[in-house]
């Protein structure tokens, strides 16, 4: 019963969502990027988390944006906090934090 009620939300939120210009990836990211915030935020406090969140998402695969999205209907677990911080560690997330807070141009190549 549980099962059916949360498609039920969720298809509704979908359908909600959904106009003619906006897809299921852009409902997809606006929900993850819900819950990235919200973790960064709890594990930073005092920090732009928006900075991060972005550069998480943008680094993150479409599966782990579903997954990580998922979280904003059915609430966020460890599981989630973990994928969250295991993107926010990536070499190409913390180049992306760095070049956006620091204005550093291909930090990649710094990093060797």
């Amino acid at each position: 019963m549980r099962a059916i009620m949360f498609v039920s939300v969720a298809v509704m939120g979908l359908s909600a969502c959904l106009d003619g210009a906006t897809s299921v990836d852009d409902v997809a990211r606006a929900g993850a990027k819900t819950v990235v915030n919200g973790i960064v935020a709890a594990r930073f406090p005092g920090v732009d988390a928006s900075v991060a969140t972005d550069c998480i998402i943008d680094n993150a695969s479409a599966a782990e944006i579903v997954t990580i999205g998922q979280a904003a209907l059915t609430g966020t677990t460890e599981a989630t906090t973990s994928l969250v911080h295991e993107k926010g560690q990536r070499r190409e997330t913390v180049a992306c934090i760095a070049e956006v807070t620091l204005g550093v141009g291909d930090i990649l190549s710094v990093l060797g």
